[in-house]
């Protein structure tokens, strides 16, 4: 297991560096993704691949009501330069509390944006409540909503119990895992999500300045995949890439039984 000390407790004067805890990657697989949600305390919801937002018959295919959406995409130089001019216009997060919009989590965790990905997407907007009592998440949750954002990280780099559940189920993705949680990978989730309060439309992003109202209202009685607007969002960060496709796009919904 990974050290408990973080970047934001470095002190240049100690001897050896204290590490920036890292987590192994988490691999873009809908039934990796939902066994940690399961062990996190959600087993009624359930990530679904997203085919296409274009194709009436592929959508058709996800279960409805959507709750959220969680976008993998490469890590490229377009868009990390497109991502710092954007920044720059930006002043970091200060909410805090139960009358935030939505709650966001700065992401302090190298290699865990997955897991900021699933976290953003279950406690925000109508998911949250199906989030069982007494459980991993209940418990996070509560503690870091009257917290600033340093607070919040800080919570989750220093929870074992969510460390214990995420390696879980990171270990049993398909793909091989990288023998060193520090390692560079080229691929980022992100998630959108609808506020509980105002019912707009969000990026929740944990490696930016805080979390980004897009400026769409969402439809009362609609979800995330009936709203044309919040497709627009993902076809914007798609046509970025002119010539890199690998992205991915699973969808947050109640399980079937």
């Amino acid at each position: 297991m990974s050290s408990k000390y973080t970047a934001n407790t470095y002190d240049p004067y100690l001897e050896p560096p204290i590490p920036i805890k890292a987590y192994i990657p988490l691999e873009s697989n809908p039934e990796v993704f939902t066994q940690l949600l399961r062990n996190l305390g959600a087993p009624s919801l359930e990530f679904q691949d997203v085919f296409s937002i274009d194709d009436p018959d592929l959508m058709a295919i996800v279960t409805r009501p959507v709750l959220a959406l969680v976008l993998v995409f490469p890590t490229s130089e377009i868009y990390e330069k497109h991502k710092a001019a954007e920044e720059a216009t930006r002043s970091a997060y200060e909410g805090m509390g139960p009358g935030e919009d939505v709650i966001w989590f700065k992401q302090t965790i190298h290699n865990a944006c997955g897991l900021y990905g699933i976290l953003h997407a279950i406690s925000n907007g109508p998911a949250r409540d199906y989030i069982e009592p007494d459980s991993i998440l209940s418990r996070l949750i509560e503690e870091c909503i009257p917290c600033d954002s340093d607070i919040r990280a800080m919570r989750l780099e220093f929870s074992d119990e969510l460390e214990d559940a995420y390696t879980v189920a990171a270990l049993q993705g398909q793909s091989a895992v990288p023998e060193d949680a520090n390692a560079e990978v080229d691929f980022h989730y992100i998630a959108f999500v609808r506020s509980h309060k105002n019912g707009r439309l969000y990026e929740m992003d944990g490696d930016k300045k805080g979390p980004i109202d897009l400026g769409i209202q969402l439809t009362e009685g609609k979800d995330m995949m009936e709203e044309d607007a919040v497709l627009g969002v993902v076809r914007k960060f798609m046509a970025m890439e002119k010539k890199d496709l690998r992205f991915n796009l699973m969808a947050l919904t109640p399980k079937v039984v």
